[in-house]
């Protein structure tokens, strides 16, 4: 199934800003997580000035609505996202585990 990378750009003062939306934020992430949609998330930068979010899905649609729903989103905290797809070329999830 094809993986996409979908970032977010968000304000100055994310850290602190998001403090009131996080935890519906971090269910969302988790509920996706569960299903197995969502494989990586998390925050880019120190202080954070942006997001990663790797999903598992059949199209960017999925991914995309994910984002619009997002409260991180809809409270203005993200100023643009992208949902993108993403070929990799090396990595744990192409590779069967070895024998031993």
């Amino acid at each position: 199934m094809p993986l996409f990378a979908l970032t977010y750009d968000v304000v100055p003062d994310f850290k602190d800003r998001r403090m009131p939306f996080r935890e519906a934020h971090l269910q969302r992430v988790r509920e996706a997580h569960d299903r197995g949609v969502l494989l990586l998330a998390g925050a880019v930068g120190d202080p954070p000035d942006a997001a990663l979010l790797v999903f598992r899905s059949d199209s960017a649609a999925a991914v995309e609505e994910f984002a619009r729903a997002d409260p991180y989103v809809r409270e203005g905290l993200v100023v643009s996202w992208r949902a993108r797809p993403w070929n990799v070329v090396v990595g744990a999830e192409l590779m069967p585990p070895k024998a031993l």
